[in-house]
Protein backbone atom coordinates (compact mmCIF):
# COMPACT_ATOMS: atom_id res chain seq x y z
CA UNK A 1 0.00 0.00 0.00
CA UNK A 2 1.44 3.08 -0.96
CA UNK A 3 1.00 6.04 1.00
CA UNK A 4 -0.76 9.28 -0.54
CA UNK A 5 2.22 11.76 0.46
CA UNK A 6 4.68 12.66 -2.06
CA UNK A 7 7.30 10.05 -1.24
CA UNK A 8 11.01 12.31 -2.65
CA UNK A 9 14.52 13.42 -2.12
CA UNK A 10 17.44 14.98 -3.10
CA UNK A 11 20.69 14.56 -2.96
CA UNK A 12 24.02 15.63 -3.21
CA UNK A 13 27.32 14.42 -3.05
CA UNK A 14 30.77 15.71 -4.12
CA UNK A 15 34.56 13.51 -3.32
CA UNK A 16 37.34 13.45 -5.23
CA UNK A 17 36.39 11.49 -7.32
CA UNK A 18 32.92 12.64 -8.51
CA UNK A 19 30.51 15.05 -8.01
CA UNK A 20 26.68 13.75 -7.95
CA UNK A 21 23.20 15.25 -7.79
CA UNK A 22 20.43 12.93 -7.75
CA UNK A 23 16.86 13.37 -7.35
CA UNK A 24 14.23 10.78 -6.55
CA UNK A 25 10.72 10.66 -6.24
CA UNK A 26 8.80 7.27 -5.51
CA UNK A 27 5.43 8.20 -6.66
CA UNK A 28 6.42 8.91 -9.93
CA UNK A 29 5.34 8.50 -13.56
CA UNK A 30 8.59 6.55 -14.39
CA UNK A 31 10.36 9.39 -16.13
CA UNK A 32 13.76 9.88 -15.92
CA UNK A 33 17.31 12.33 -16.91
CA UNK A 34 20.20 10.45 -16.60
CA UNK A 35 23.47 11.84 -17.57
CA UNK A 36 26.42 9.61 -15.85
CA UNK A 37 28.96 10.31 -18.86
CA UNK A 38 28.67 6.89 -19.01
CA UNK A 39 25.41 5.62 -21.99
CA UNK A 40 24.94 1.76 -20.88
CA UNK A 41 25.07 2.54 -17.18
CA UNK A 42 22.36 5.83 -18.17
CA UNK A 43 20.49 3.20 -19.93
CA UNK A 44 19.83 0.69 -16.97
CA UNK A 45 18.84 4.15 -14.28
CA UNK A 46 16.59 5.02 -16.97
CA UNK A 47 14.86 1.47 -17.02
CA UNK A 48 15.03 1.51 -13.49
CA UNK A 49 12.65 4.41 -13.10
CA UNK A 50 10.55 3.30 -15.67
CA UNK A 51 10.08 -0.17 -14.51
CA UNK A 52 9.88 1.35 -11.01
CA UNK A 53 7.54 3.95 -11.91
CA UNK A 54 9.84 6.13 -9.86
CA UNK A 55 11.05 9.65 -11.00
CA UNK A 56 14.53 10.46 -11.37
CA UNK A 57 17.05 12.70 -12.32
CA UNK A 58 20.61 12.21 -12.22
CA UNK A 59 23.58 14.90 -13.02
CA UNK A 60 26.91 13.15 -12.76
CA UNK A 61 30.46 13.41 -13.30
CA UNK A 62 32.94 11.55 -12.25
CA UNK A 63 36.74 10.56 -13.33
CA UNK A 64 36.14 8.59 -16.10
CA UNK A 65 39.31 8.96 -17.54
CA UNK A 66 40.37 6.96 -14.43
CA UNK A 67 37.58 4.13 -15.11
CA UNK A 68 33.90 3.86 -14.37
CA UNK A 69 33.61 2.69 -11.18
CA UNK A 70 33.97 5.68 -8.49
CA UNK A 71 30.85 6.98 -10.78
CA UNK A 72 29.25 4.20 -10.37
CA UNK A 73 29.27 3.05 -6.94
CA UNK A 74 29.17 7.08 -5.91
CA UNK A 75 25.55 6.96 -7.86
CA UNK A 76 24.44 3.63 -6.02
CA UNK A 77 25.70 5.03 -2.47
CA UNK A 78 23.65 8.57 -3.70
CA UNK A 79 20.34 6.31 -5.00
CA UNK A 80 20.75 4.49 -2.09
CA UNK A 81 20.68 7.43 0.23
CA UNK A 82 17.76 9.27 -1.82
CA UNK A 83 15.72 6.25 -1.27
CA UNK A 84 16.25 5.47 2.00
CA UNK A 85 15.19 9.67 3.01
CA UNK A 86 12.12 9.33 0.61
CA UNK A 87 10.70 6.41 2.52
CA UNK A 88 11.15 7.84 5.68
CA UNK A 89 10.01 6.01 8.66
CA UNK A 90 8.92 3.46 5.86
CA UNK A 91 4.99 3.91 7.07
CA UNK A 92 2.38 2.38 4.34
CA UNK A 93 5.10 0.36 2.50
CA UNK A 94 5.06 -3.07 2.18
CA UNK A 95 8.67 -4.68 3.76
CA UNK A 96 9.22 -7.04 1.11
CA UNK A 97 9.08 -6.95 -2.56
CA UNK A 98 10.24 -9.75 -5.03
CA UNK A 99 10.06 -9.50 -8.77
CA UNK A 100 11.05 -12.07 -11.27
CA UNK A 101 12.24 -10.09 -14.89
CA UNK A 102 12.74 -12.18 -18.36
CA UNK A 103 15.07 -10.52 -20.73
CA UNK A 104 15.00 -12.80 -24.18
CA UNK A 105 17.26 -15.77 -23.17
CA UNK A 106 18.10 -14.33 -19.75
CA UNK A 107 15.81 -14.60 -16.52
CA UNK A 108 16.62 -12.54 -12.96
CA UNK A 109 14.87 -13.03 -9.95
CA UNK A 110 15.20 -10.21 -7.38
CA UNK A 111 14.21 -10.07 -3.74
CA UNK A 112 13.95 -6.93 -1.04
CA UNK A 113 13.73 -6.38 2.56
CA UNK A 114 13.58 -2.71 3.08
CA UNK A 115 14.57 -3.57 6.88
CA UNK A 116 17.07 -1.33 7.40
CA UNK A 117 20.01 -4.24 7.85
CA UNK A 118 22.71 -4.21 4.93
CA UNK A 119 23.12 -6.96 3.09
CA UNK A 120 24.15 -8.00 -1.36
CA UNK A 121 23.58 -11.27 -2.11
CA UNK A 122 24.48 -11.71 -6.07
CA UNK A 123 24.13 -14.70 -7.96
CA UNK A 124 24.99 -16.18 -11.20
CA UNK A 125 26.17 -12.89 -12.90
CA UNK A 126 28.70 -13.38 -15.84
CA UNK A 127 30.97 -10.71 -13.77
CA UNK A 128 33.92 -10.97 -15.86
CA UNK A 129 31.86 -10.04 -19.08
CA UNK A 130 31.09 -6.46 -20.76
CA UNK A 131 27.73 -4.74 -21.82
CA UNK A 132 29.60 -2.83 -24.42
CA UNK A 133 32.85 -1.40 -22.49
CA UNK A 134 30.76 -1.24 -19.34
CA UNK A 135 32.14 -3.99 -16.97
CA UNK A 136 29.77 -6.12 -15.44
CA UNK A 137 31.62 -6.15 -12.02
CA UNK A 138 30.01 -2.86 -11.67
CA UNK A 139 26.59 -4.13 -10.97
CA UNK A 140 27.93 -5.20 -7.97
CA UNK A 141 29.11 -2.34 -6.55
CA UNK A 142 25.94 -0.32 -7.59
CA UNK A 143 24.01 -2.64 -5.84
CA UNK A 144 26.36 -3.17 -2.78
CA UNK A 145 26.00 1.13 -2.31
CA UNK A 146 22.29 0.78 -2.65
CA UNK A 147 21.75 -1.71 -0.70
CA UNK A 148 24.21 -0.31 2.29
CA UNK A 149 22.67 3.70 2.00
CA UNK A 150 19.53 2.19 1.38
CA UNK A 151 19.26 -0.14 4.40
CA UNK A 152 18.22 -3.14 2.83
CA UNK A 153 18.54 -6.34 2.25
CA UNK A 154 19.08 -7.22 -1.84
CA UNK A 155 19.21 -10.48 -3.24
CA UNK A 156 19.61 -10.48 -6.83
CA UNK A 157 20.38 -13.88 -8.89
CA UNK A 158 20.70 -14.66 -13.02
CA UNK A 159 18.65 -18.03 -12.55
CA UNK A 160 19.90 -18.31 -16.68
CA UNK A 161 20.97 -16.36 -19.18
CA UNK A 162 23.54 -15.85 -21.88
CA UNK A 163 23.94 -12.47 -22.90
CA UNK A 164 25.54 -10.10 -20.46
CA UNK A 165 23.99 -6.86 -21.50
CA UNK A 166 20.28 -8.95 -20.80
CA UNK A 167 21.52 -10.01 -17.35
CA UNK A 168 22.69 -6.53 -16.58
CA UNK A 169 19.10 -5.29 -18.01
CA UNK A 170 16.94 -8.06 -16.54
CA UNK A 171 18.61 -7.32 -13.07
CA UNK A 172 17.76 -3.71 -12.91
CA UNK A 173 13.99 -3.84 -14.32
CA UNK A 174 13.56 -6.69 -11.08
CA UNK A 175 14.99 -4.28 -8.89
CA UNK A 176 12.71 -1.75 -10.08
CA UNK A 177 9.62 -3.97 -9.55
CA UNK A 178 10.96 -5.09 -6.54
CA UNK A 179 10.82 -2.01 -5.08
CA UNK A 180 8.00 -0.63 -6.40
Amino acid sequence: MRSSSKRQSKKYRKTSETEIFLALGLDGKGGAKVKTGIPFFDHMLNLFAKHGLFDLDVKAKGDLEVDMHHTVEDVGIVLGQALATALGKKEGIRRYGAAFVPMDETLARVVVDLSGRPYLELRGLNRRGRAGNFPAQLVEEFLRALSVQGGMNLHAEILYGRDVHHQIEAIFKALARALQ
